[in-house]
């Protein structure tokens, strides 16, 4: 037994009295009524699907478990609408050698004849939900096309018993929707909106649209579904959509209706769309401005993504100059300055990586061009800044008074129904009373949160303020500088000003071509130096390596030459401090203008058992740095030849080349402890 749904249950009896009534048929085919099983489980379900039924699996079940001689319906439309399903119960059937009937004829799926009946029947029961179906989505879309078709309206919005859509009659549910609209202005992120809106103790209106309280007022907390849902609603803007959330099946989960719906697709996409519809709370090319602000928030490569507060000032607006997509930020845990690097060809293709540029010297001459953009327009933006924070503080204060304002009206409202009220009536007036008082605590509570928010929030701006901020504005270098000025707010006006930044390192030398594409369209290029890993990929080594020489053919000492190599503007290749004496001295060394002392002397110099350090290198190989790292922990007996920058002497007999090649092979781990502290401790030095 089945019908489609709870509708014709209740309605139409008749046809439910009749499908009873098979099991008298039953009886009357020679069956006993103990023999006779009635499933009944799928009345008010429909048959386009075997899930979501357990009626017709239970019948599977027992056709499978050979229980069943006889299946008896009104007509086969009533076991299943879709032809997979019916097939499945047919073929179940004719391996058991189970009969089918309905009221007028007995059918059996093992005769061809027969089959062939029954496979027709089940081909024309699935044609006919079809049409059926169609039928009625034709109807639905061409009344949609005329943008009648409302089903239910979102937060800011009532649809009236004639179908008709005006804004929300009630006054503070339109201005929290503008509010929403004007801080996602002001964030430009929802979540920037919905932290602003729970820090102000905001909270969402929504209509109810069922239960006996339907289309009353219900105050929740904001949710980021559904501030989300208002920045990217066509309706907002006055349009007409219809398919907005399409259904896809393939997304679709079993016993959830509403599941398999999509995220949402653009205005012009849907299947049906009209501009100036209803009244709107913005504009539509506010609308379509909020829409491509979302689009580029999220982080993707198209997209420069959400402003955020980390340290590199152009993150999501560099672009690499050679292959044109865009550069991602390495930060590094030492906290020196950020890298931009562009590695899309080696992650994508395995190609070696595209570039990497140092940030400093790019940021740097990018903050300089903006402050020199900003300088004119730095009053006037200044002035306007201040009247949009008294403005949105108006907007706030006027939330929460209209919210008292209604606490205040319950309160009235539910003492003139405690006054009306006859005093006999006890067990009325009580309910009453309990109910007054109640809402008169909830007013009192309104008007303790609306003074507690008005003493949190800052005073308002007076004139002395206003000319404060008029001597400010004249001084942006110092508010961009200032430390109450947050990586975020730096970065949010770089973007509003420029569209991107290109660059293109030269590989063979220390400089890197930058291109600063404005909003405007202006293109600004510059050559600025950069980082590199080696003093011979400076464009200045041969100049720098010039002055060295004559430095040091003068007859000058490394502190001095160190000194003279800065005030003439020359930099190390990977730093941003200045040269120093140990840094001319290894130079001087790689140029060989300051030999070391030759081995071939050694027999005169060394000690008995001792050996240079990169000897001693050589035969433990091992690299140098790691046994100056041992010397000067203290794990080797050593000495400096020559004075300050001169070579380095280790005094090492068998026992102690033995103890560290024991060093170099014993493993790094917490079980090795306290064989790597005893290895670590040399040996007596002998004479």
């Amino acid at each position: 037994m089945r019908q489609s749904t709870p509708q014709q249950v209740l309605e139409h009896q008749e046809s439910t009295a009749r499908q009873y009534a098979l099991a008298d048929r039953a009886v009357d085919l020679g069956w006993s009524r103990a023999q006779v099983h009635v499933i009944d489980d799928d009345l008010g379900k429909s048959g386009q699907s075997i899930e979501g039924r357990p009626g017709f699996q239970r019948l599977l079940a027992e056709v499978a478990l050979d229980r069943v001689g006889l299946i008896l319906g009104l007509e086969m439309s009533r076991l299943a609408r879709s032809c997979k399903d019916w097939h499945h119960l047919i073929d179940l059937c004719a391996r058991f050698r189970v009969l089918l009937a309905d009221s007028e004829s007995i059918y059996d799926p093992t005769e061809y004849s027969d089959r062939l009946l029954l496979g027709l029947t089940g081909m024309m029961n699935e044609a006919e939900l079809h049409i059926l179906k169609q039928r009625m989505y034709q109807g639905k879309l061409n009344k949609a096309r005329r943008g009648e078709l409302v089903v239910a309206v979102p937060v800011g919005y009532v649809k009236s018993p004639a179908g008709e859509v005006t804004l929300d009659p009630d006054e503070q549910v339109q201005e929290i929707v503008r509010l929403v609209f004007d801080q996602f202005d002001r964030q430009g992120t929802v979540h920037g909106v919905l932290r602003h809106l729970i820090a102000c103790g905001i909270r969402m209106p929504l209509r109810r649209r069922g239960g006996p309280d339907r289309g009353e007022l219900d105050w929740r907390p904001p949710g980021r579904e559904t501030v989300r849902h208002i920045l990217r609603h066509p309706i907002y803007a006055g349009a007409y959509v219809y398919g907005f959330r399409p259904v896809d099946p393939r997304r679709r989960k079993p016993g959830s209706p509403k599941s398999g719906r999509g995220c949402g697709l653009a205005a012009e996409e849907c299947q049906v769309f009209l501009r100036d519809r209803y009244p709107a709370y913005i504009s539509w090319d506010q609308f379509e401005a909020n829409r491509s602000r979302m689009a580029a928030n999220r982080s993707r490569a198209e997209s420069p993504g959400a402003v955020r507060d980390g340290a590199a000032l152009l993150a999501g607006v560099v672009r690499c100059g050679r292959c044109g997509r865009r550069m991602y930020v390495r930060y590094r845990r030492s906290g020196r300055c950020p890298t931009y690097v562009c590695s899309m060809l080696r992650s994508d293709h395995g190609l070696p990586l595209c570039q990497s540029v140092s940030a400093i010297e790019v940021e740097a001459w990018v903050a300089q061009e903006v402050l020199e953009a900003l300088q004119p327009a730095a009053l006037d933006a200044s002035l306007e800044a201040a009247s949009r924070v008294d403005e949105q503080r108006c907007r706030v204060i006027h939330d929460w008074e209209r919210r008292v304002e209604r606490a205040r009206y319950e309160a009235d409202r539910a003492g003139r129904q405690y006054q009306a009220c006859e005093p006999e009536n006890r067990l009325v007036g009580r309910t009453l009373e309990r109910r007054w008082d109640e809402v008169l605590q909830a007013a009192r509570m309104a008007e303790e949160d609306f003074d507690r928010f008005l003493r949190e929030q800052p005073r308002i701006l007076g004139e002395a303020d206003r000319e404060r901020i008029r001597r400010l504005a004249v001084e942006v270098p110092a508010l961009w500088h200032a430390p109450t000025t947050t990586h975020a707010d730096r970065r949010q006006i770089v973007r509003l000003l420029i569209d991107g930044v290109v660059l293109t390192v030269d590989s063979g030398s220390d400089h890197v071509g930058a291109r600063i594409e404005w909003a405007g369209g202006a293109v600004r290029e510059r050559t600025l130096p950069r980082e590199v890993f080696g003093y011979k990929k400076q464009r200045q080594w041969e100049p720098l390596s010039g002055r060295l020489a004559a430095l040091h053919g003068l007859g000058e000492t490394p502190c001095v030459i160190a000194t003279i190599l800065d005030r003439e503007g020359f930099r190390p290749p990977k730093r941003a401090t200045r040269f120093t004496d140990g840094i001319v001295r290894r130079l001087l060394h790689e140029m060989g203008l300051r030999p070391r002392i030759p081995h071939q002397t050694s027999a005169g110099v060394l000690s008995t058992g001792e050996v240079w350090l990169h000897d001693l290198a050589q035969t433990l190989t091992l690299s140098p740095y790691t046994l100056h790292g041992c010397r000067r922990k203290g794990w080797l007996h050593a000495r400096q030849l020559g004075g300050r920058g001169g070579p380095w002497a280790l005094w090492v007999d068998r026992a102690e080349l033995d103890r560290l090649r024991d060093l170099k092979e014993c493993p790094r781990l917490w079980n090795h402890q306290e064989q790597l502290a005893r290895l670590r401790t040399p040996g007596p030095r002998g004479d």
